[in-house]
């Protein structure tokens, strides 16, 4: 799979927020940012983005998927602590 195919299916669950997705055929890497985040653990907001991929995943297509998930505010501070 292409990284624009694993974000065209996480966006599919999240249309109107900010995804990332890189990564190099079967292993990719997620980020994903989404007020629906708000008040959820880290388990949950990662659940939630597998199953926008649960497919994909049970096929074999995708090998890998590391999961980032953030709340807009979340990933404002996690951008200026990366700044830093």
């Amino acid at each position: 799979m292409e990284n624009e195919q694993v974000k065209t299916l996480i966006q599919a669950g999240f249309p109107d927020d900010d995804i990332q997705v890189s990564g190099d055929g079967s292993h990719f890497n997620a980020i994903v940012v989404s007020t629906k985040f708000a008040e959820m653990s880290t388990v949950k907001k990662q659940q939630a983005v597998y199953a926008t991929v649960t497919a994909q995943i049970t096929s074999g297509e995708i090998h890998a998927l590391s999961i980032k998930a953030y709340t807009p505010k979340e990933w404002e501070s996690a951008q200026r602590l990366a700044v830093r």
